[in-house]
C-alpha cells in the first residue's frame, strides 16, 4: 500500500514532551512499524537524571538516537544551538517529517530549523493561546503553528483559534514539499497515556510520609517563572499553601527553579515556616509515574503548569490554576477549575468554592486514542 517506510524525526526536550512522545513511540511500534520508522532526538533541554532519564527508563521510550546537550542558557541562546544541531541532523539524511510537541524551546528551534531546511513541520498539541505574549510559551506555539504542515488540535477551542489566525486546511501557502497544510481535531495524546498507565498506586512515591498515604492532601506544582522569580508572587502563594496546609496535607514535588528561589526571594521567617511546617511535604522532582500516583489520590491539584491542569481533569480532580490565564480554557469553562493568579485571597476562596462544588468531567479531550489517529492522518499526507 505503502511505497516505503516513512522516516520522521521527533524532537524532544523537556519532561513533558518524553511524556507525549512515548505514547506516539507505542503507537508506531504496535500499529504502524512496517511503515514509519521514528527516530529521536533530545536536545537536552532538561538534562539532569530525574528531569530526564528516568522518563525514557519508566515509560519505555526508544533512547535517543541523537543527543545534543545544549543545558541552560538564556532564551535566545538555547535555542540558536538548538538549531545548529538540529539542521545538521536535518541534512544527514532524508526526512519525510519532523514531529513537535507543545511550546517549549525546543519546539520553536524544532520548528525553525525544520522549515529552513524544507521538511515538514507536523505539531502536536497544536492551537492552545494564552493570548499572553509575555509568556515564552506564547511565541513558541505561535510561530509553530505558523510553520507547520500538519497541525494536531487537541480540542474545539483549538480548532476556534486557529481559524481566527487564517491557519486552516488547505490553505493557500507554499510549503517546500507542494503539499498542502492540513488540520486536525485529535484529542488530547496525554489522555492516551493517562488511560493506559492507568491507576498507579501511592507506594511508587520515594520519600512520601506516610501520613499522606491515609490522608486526604492537596497535590501543588509550581515552575513558572512569572511565580518562581517574582518575590512578591512566590510569597503570595506560598502564604496561601501554609493556610491550606491547616486543613489538609500539601504535597509540593519541587522544581529545582523553584528550589533555588524558595532560599533566595522568601524572608527567613516564611522560609522556616514552610521548610519546618508538619503538614507540608517537599519532595523532589518526581517521574511521570509517581506524579500520575499523586494525581490519582490527590483530594484537590494547585499548579502553575499547564499539563498538570489537564492531568487533573483526566484524573477526575479539581484544581486551581496560579495564573492569570490558560490554554485550556475547557476546564474552566467546565467548572473543574479555577483561575487564581498569585493571589492568596483569590487561591483560598478558590479552594473554599472548589471543595464545595459538585463536579462533572465530560470527554473533552477524546477517546484514548489519539497517536493512532495523528499517525493515521501522516500517512494520508504522505499519500496524496
Amino acid at each position: 500500500m505503502y511505497s516505503k517506510p516513512y522516516r520522521i524525526l521527533t524532537i524532544i526536550g523537556a519532561r513533558p514532551q518524553f511524556i507525549k512522545a512515548a505514547a506516539l513511540s507505542r503507537a508506531i511500534q504496535e500499529h504502524f512499524s512496517e511503515v514509519i520508522t521514528e527516530e529521536i532526538l533530545h536536545t537536552g533541554q532538561h538534562y539532569d537524571e530525574n528531569m530526564s532519564e528516568v522518563f525514557f527508563q519508566e515509560l519505555h521510550i526508544p533512547q535517543p538516537h541523537y543527543q545534543l546537550q545544549v543545558g541552560s542558557g538564556t532564551h535566545a541562546m538555547q535555542t540558536a544551538r538548538m538549531m545548529e544541531g538540529i539542521e545538521k541532523v536535518l541534512m544527514e539524511k532524508e526526512w519525510d517529517g519532523v514531529v513537535l510537541y507543545g511550546d517549549t524551546n525546543s519546539t520553536l528551534a524544532g520548528a525553525l530549523a525544520a522549515a529552513k531546511c524544507g521538511v515538514p513541520v507536523f505539531h502536536i498539541e497544536a492551537g492552545l493561546r494564552s493570548f499572553n505574549h509575555t509568556m515564552p510559551e506564547e511565541i513558541n506555539r505561535l510561530m509553530c503553528d505558523h510553520l507547520s504542515s500538519l497541525l494536531f488540535v487537541p480540542t474545539q477551542t483549538g480548532m476556534d483559534n486557529l481559524e481566527k489566525e487564517g491557519i486552516v486546511s488547505d490553505q493557500n501557502i507554499h510549503f517546500a514539499n507542494g503539499k498542502k497544510r492540513k488540520v486536525y481535531r485529535t484529542g488530547d495524546i496525554m489522555y492516551d497515556n493517562a488511560l493506559y498507565y492507568g491507576q498507579t498506586e501511592l507506594s511508587r512515591v520515594e520519600g512520601l510520609p506516610e501520613e499522606v498515604h491515609d490522608r486526604p492532601y492537596i497535590l501543588t506544582t509550581i515552575h513558572r517563572n512569572t511565580n518562581t522569580d517574582d518575590k512578591a508572587r512566590l510569597e503570595a502563594i506560598v502564604e496561601a499553601l501554609l493556610v491550606l496546609a491547616e486543613e489538609q496535607e500539601v504535597v509540593w514535588p519541587v522544581h529545582p527553579r523553584t528550589k533555588n528561589k524558595i532560599n533566595e526571594l522568601l524572608t527567613e521567617e516564611l522560609r522556616n515556616r514552610l521548610l519546618t511546617h508538619g503538614h507540608v511535604h517537599l519532595l523532589p522532582p518526581l517521574s511521570f509515574l509517581q506524579m500520575t500516583a499523586l494525581e490519582n489520590h490527590a483530594t484537590m491539584i494547585v499548579t502553575d503548569s499547564g499539563g498538570v491542569q489537564k492531568e487533573a481533569y483526566f484524573h477526575r480532580k479539581p484544581s486551581l490554576i496560579l495564573r492569570p490565564e490558560t490554554e485550556w480554557v475547557e476546564i474552566v469553562e467546565q467548572g473543574a477549575a479555577m483561575l487564581c493568579d498569585a493571589d492568596k485571597e483569590r487561591i483560598l476562596e478558590a479552594y473554599g468554592v472548589m471543595k464545595q462544588r459538585r463536579l462533572d468531567f465530560p470527554p473533552l479531550f477524546g477517546d484514548g486514542h489519539t497517536a493512532e489517529f495523528i499517525l493515521r492522518r501522516m500517512l494520508e499526507y504522505w499519500g496524496d
